[in-house]
């Protein structure tokens, strides 16, 4: 019997890898290694030149194809300013390969798409790159890191996104809970409690927002977590921007911050120390922290529960859904609310 695909990630086969890469003039030798990604298909490929390349595959409906050349016009525009974020390549259909229908997009041209079915699928291909996670108990790596990150916000506050959405209440908060409370993810018995608190702490976010008054957005990298940092002998470096966003600053310093309030404090010192380098940076953002964490925990349920579809994440996120998520999920809300009500961070 003929296996008909529940996933268009399903039909990403070795073979469709390889066909989609020789179709953009990179011709594979045969050796692909599926790399670490849950919200898109990454793949390291050995080409016949001895070299390597990792090709992205997108997710399909996920971003647009305008989204996505933003992220790369945003990618390159770093690179030409010298700061180490590896953009994409260039690609060039191949009128021999494989996949007929190939076409390829943006200027210079980075993002190739065609048709599989009913299905768009859309692949950036980009040099190969590896690292270790950065050291954040060394105030020099934190300093290092503020430094990196004001010269990113120095690039990104040149232009603005035009169709990359922009993380506020709306979009990463009302819009996550609706999402959640319309779907089945949330057993019966804990929905209203869970509501209930999300709504409690959506109020302080939207509180905190507008005692903090009018302040900058810029884009930003959008999750600069220390997953998502690559520690090399000359620095950091990032490989994608597949997040990048529009928001406040903070955004992207917040996630460098972790343990006691003495810790973070000290902690957020070494990185505005950094930071203050290249661009100022507004201290009523400091106000925010708290906030856009809390943000940043509905948006994560509502993201797993949107992919529950995919089999990649029953199988990594087993516990999503349980009534156990849920009630630490909700104790979590209301610890935040109370994190919200307290003083801002200072360094």
């Amino acid at each position: 019997m003929r296996h008909t695909p529940t996933h268009p990630y399903e039909r990403l086969t070795p073979q469709c890898v390889l066909d989609a890469l020789q179709s953009v003039g990179q011709r594979g030798d045969g050796r692909i290694l599926q790399l670490n990604s849950y919200e898109n298909r990454v793949f390291q490929v050995m080409l016949e030149d001895g070299s390597a390349v990792v090709a992205k595959f997108y997710r399909p409906a996920r971003w647009s194809d305008e989204q996505i050349l933003e992220e790369h016009r945003f990618a390159l525009q770093l690179g030409a300013a010298e700061i180490p974020v590896i953009a994409p390549l260039e690609l060039r259909p191949d009128a021999d390969g494989p996949i007929d229908a190939m076409r390829t997009l943006g200027d210079p041209p980075t993002l190739a798409v065609w048709t599989d079915e009913d299905t768009a699928f859309r692949l950036a291909v980009y040099p190969r790159r590896s690292g270790h996670g950065p050291e954040l108990d060394d105030p020099s790596v934190l300093q290092w890191l503020g430094r990196f990150v004001g010269r990113l916000h120095a690039v990104g506050a040149a232009e603005a996104f035009g169709a990359r959405r922009r993380i506020d209440a709306q979009t990463y908060g009302h819009r996550a809970l609706q999402a959640l409370l319309q779907g089945d993810a949330i057993p019966r018995q804990q929905a209203d409690v869970f509501e209930a608190t999300a709504r409690r702490a959506l109020t302080e976010v939207e509180r905190a927002y507008a005692a903090a008054g009018e302040l900058a957005t810029l884009r930003l990298h959008g999750d600069f977590h220390p997953g998502n940092i690559l520690w090399r002998d000359e620095g950091p470096h990032i490989v994608d921007l597949d997040d990048c966003c529009s928001g406040p600053a903070v955004q992207d310093l917040w996630m460098l911050l972790s343990g006691s309030q003495e810790s973070m404090r000290a902690q957020l010192a070494h990185v505005l120390e950094g930071y203050r380098a290249f661009m100022r940076f507004d201290t009523r953002e400091l106000a925010l922290i708290e906030p856009l964490r809390t943000l940043r925990m509905l948006h994560h349920s509502a993201w797993l529960a949107e992919r529950w579809s995919d089999p990649a994440f029953p199988a990594a996120f087993p516990w999503f859904g349980s009534a156990a998520y849920w009630s630490q999920q909700t104790e979590a809300l209301r610890e935040q609310i109370q994190a919200m009500q307290q003083a801002p961070l200072a360094p």
